[in-house]
């Protein structure tokens, strides 16, 4: 009997060490969580300042993707006999200049992609890959400072595809206005003189015409996390049909070496 007690009352101390062991190991995790923390404060206040500095600023980030099957009596789905295929590319860029007096930013977006579907099983089925997206960007902002938040501006951004039918149809936007940038990130276009040219052999189709061009810009980086969202709007003076507006979302995370994931 003295032995079954005594074998509980060791049993009892060695849980009460082991979660006491377990509480202080917590506590000291946290006080290091707490330190990295506060060291990643003080590294992001440094970058900061880093990012404030006149001079160019450069990055780019993107996503390439390619998914390839092929299937050989695979019954499950109506083409039991098919060579499949996606392949994408998506780069988003920058070059920005900073001075006391005025700045230069520079914006670039492409996205192409590829897809293929070739049903071995019907002689007259395309077995190529085809261009399923084509987008080609490029803005550039020149702005002379009012003061640390306003400055007037001229723009040029031209857009069109670059895979298939180049320039046709082609736009080119120039315009001066207003520059408002309210946080670091931030930049706001506001061009109420605009003339968007537009290159197309559809001359029934497309037309050039005058009117006010709005751009807001948003990049940021977080470690290793980096954010861009743009939106460009031309709305014409002469009509709403010659109107646009394109607005591009893009999102990518480092995982290792420049290595990670995204989507756009």
């Amino acid at each position: 009997m003295k032995k079954i007690i005594l074998l509980f009352a060791f049993a009892l101390c060695t849980v009460s060490t082991y979660a006491q062991t377990e509480e202080e190991l917590k506590a000291l995790k946290a006080s290091k969580m707490d330190s990295i923390a506060a060291i990643q404060g003080r590294a992001n206040a440094i970058q900061a300042q880093i990012d404030a500095l006149p001079g160019w600023k450069t990055g780019a980030f993107g996503t390439i993707g390619a998914n390839l099957s092929s299937f050989d009596k695979w019954y499950s789905q109506g083409s039991p006999n098919v060579n499949s295929g996606n392949i994408g590319v998506t780069l988003n860029g920058f070059a920005n200049l900073k001075r006391e007096k005025y700045f230069w930013r520079n914006n670039l977006n492409v996205n192409l992609q590829w897809v293929k579907f070739d049903d071995r099983d019907d002689a007259t089925d395309d077995d190529s890959f085809q261009e399923a997206t084509d987008v080609f960007n490029i803005q550039s902002l020149y702005g002379y400072k009012l003061n640390e938040k306003f400055a007037v501006s001229t723009l040029g951004e031209y857009r069109t595809t670059i895979l298939n039918n180049f320039n046709d149809p082609g736009y080119l936007d120039i315009g001066v206005g207003a520059t408002w940038t309210p946080i670091d990130n931030l930049v706001v276009v506001i061009h109420p003189l605009n003339y968007n040219f537009v290159f197309s052999s559809g001359d029934d189709i497309f037309e050039s015409s005058l009117g006010a061009k709005i751009v807001a810009d948003y990049t940021r980086q977080i470690g290793a996390i980096n954010f861009k969202s743009n939106l460009s709007t031309f709305q014409s003076y002469k009509s709403s049909d010659l109107s646009n507006f394109t607005w591009i979302n893009s999102f990518g995370y480092t995982l290792w070496k420049n290595i990670g994931v995204g989507f756009e």
